[in-house]
C-alpha cells in the first residue's frame, strides 16, 4: 500500500495519443481535431512561411468538414507574440489549438494552449529541434529566453512531403539538436551524482538511442530524401518522449542548451538553434573529457558548420556567452559549474575546440 504521503511524489506523464509522421500525413487533421475538441472554434498558429507550407491546407481540409476555424499568422516566440496569441485565442473562443510551423509558432501555441488549458495539435512543416514534440516552449523576453513549461502535443501531424521543401539547414539543425542529448545525460548523470538530482534511467536510455541513432546513421540525413525526414523525426518524437517521462527537459537539454541560450542572448548571428547545441555540446563534450572530435565528425557528415565565424558570431560573443551560459539556467547543475568561467578558461576552450 502506497501512502499519502508517497502519493504526492508522484508525477503524472502525458504523451500525445496520435502520432502521424509519413507522406500526406496532414490529411489525417480532421480526424485528430474531431477527437479532441471539447467546444468552441479551432485556432491556426502560425507564420507567413508555413501558411503557405501548411497552413493553408490545413485550413481547406478544416473548412471542408464543416469546422470553424481561425488562422493567426505571427512571428518569432516572444512576449508580445505570445499575449498577441493568447488573445486570438480567447476572442475566437477556441478549444483546440494547432501549431504550424518550424518551432517557433509551435512554442507559441503550445505555451498558449497551456495557459488556457486546451489541446494542442502540433504540425511541423521542418524537422528543426525537438520542441515539435515536448512540453517545454522557449519564449524570448526581458532580454532573456527562458524555457517554460507548456502543453505536451495531444497530437503531432509530421508530413514528411511538407517537411521535405524547408530548407536542408533546419532538416541538419534538427538532427544536431537529437545528436547533442549525449551531452545533456552527461550533465544529469553529474547533477546526479554530485547534488543528488533525481534520475530517470528508462527517460535517459530513450534519450541516449535518439542521440546514437542519428550519431549512427548521420551518412542518411541528405537534402531533399523523405526518407530522412522520418529518420530525423522519428527520433525527434522520441527524445520529446523521454522529456514526458522525466518529467523534465533534463534528458535533452543540458549546458549545450545553455551556451545556446546565451548565443540567442548576446548575438546569435544568422545561427539557429539546432546548430547553436551542437556548437555547445562540442563544448561540453571537451569539458567533460569525451570524444569531442568524434562528434565534430558526426556534425560534419551532416553539414553542421561548428565554426561561431561561420555564422557572423563574433570571438567576444563566444568567449561572454562560454563564460556566462552557466546562468541562463541556475537552477540546472552542468559541467559548467554555479560560476562564470574564467575569460581565458573560456577562450582556450573555444580555441582548442575550434569554435573560435
Amino acid at each position: 500500500m502506497i501512502c499519502a504521503m508517497e502519493f504526492e511524489k508522484i508525477r503524472t506523464m502525458h504523451f500525445p495519443r496520435d502520432i502521424f509522421v509519413g507522406h500526406n500525413a496532414i490529411e489525417n487533421i480532421t480526424g485528430v481535431i474531431r477527437k479532441n475538441l471539447r467546444a468552441g472554434s479551432i485556432a491556426i498558429i502560425t507564420g507567413n512561411n508555413t501558411y503557405e507550407l501548411a497552413g493553408r491546407r490545413a485550413e481547406e481540409i478544416i473548412h471542408d468538414s464543416k469546422l470553424e476555424v481561425f488562422t493567426l499568422r505571427t512571428g518569432e516566440a516572444n512576449m508580445e507574440n505570445l499575449e498577441r496569441v493568447k488573445s486570438f485565442i480567447a476572442e475566437t473562443k477556441a478549444g483546440v489549438v494547432v501549431g504550424i510551423g518550424g518551432g517557433t509558432k509551435i512554442d507559441l501555441a503550445k505555451k498558449s494552449a497551456f495557459d488556457f488549458d486546451i489541446p494542442l495539435i502540433s504540425v511541423p512543416t521542418s524537422a528543426s529541434h525537438d520542441g515539435i514534440a515536448s512540453p517545454r516552449a522557449s519564449i524570448k523576453g526581458n532580454g532573456s529566453v527562458a524555457s517554460v513549461e507548456a502543453v505536451m502535443p495531444v497530437a503531432i501531424i509530421a508530413d514528411t512531403c511538407v517537411m521535405v521543401k524547408a530548407p536542408f539547414k533546419f532538416l541538419a539543425a534538427g538532427a544536431a539538436d537529437v545528436i547533442s542529448n549525449i551531452t545533456a545525460l552527461l550533465d544529469w548523470q553529474l547533477a546526479n551524482r554530485l547534488k543528488g538530482e533525481e534520475f530517470s534511467s528508462s527517460a535517459a536510455a530513450i534519450s541516449e538511442y535518439a542521440s546514437k541513432e542519428l550519431i549512427e546513421k548521420a551518412h542518411m540525413i541528405l537534402p531533399g530524401v523523405e526518407e530522412s525526414v522520418w529518420l530525423v523525426t522519428k527520433q525527434i518524437l522520441a527524445s520529446g518522449t523521454a522529456m514526458a517521462i522525466a518529467s523534465s527537459s533534463r534528458p535533452a537539454s543540458g549546458s549545450e542548451h545553455m551556451f545556446a541560450h546565451a548565443l540567442e542572448l548576446y548575438g546569435a548571428g544568422s545561427s539557429i538553434h539546432g546548430e547553436q547545441v551542437a556548437m555547445g555540446s562540442i563544448l561540453a563534450m571537451y569539458l567533460h573529457g569525451g570524444e569531442w572530435k568524434k562528434l565534430v565528425k558526426t556534425y560534419e557528415k551532416i553539414g553542421i558548420s561548428l565554426t561561431a565565424k561561420s555564422y557572423g558570431i563574433s570571438r567576444s560573443t563566444a568567449i561572454k556567452s562560454l563564460m556566462t551560459a552557466h546562468s541562463m539556467r541556475k537552477e540546472r547543475y552542468t559541467i559548467l559549474g554555479e560560476t562564470d568561467l574564467s575569460y581565458d578558461a573560456a577562450e582556450r576552450t573555444l580555441e582548442i575546440t575550434g569554435i573560435i
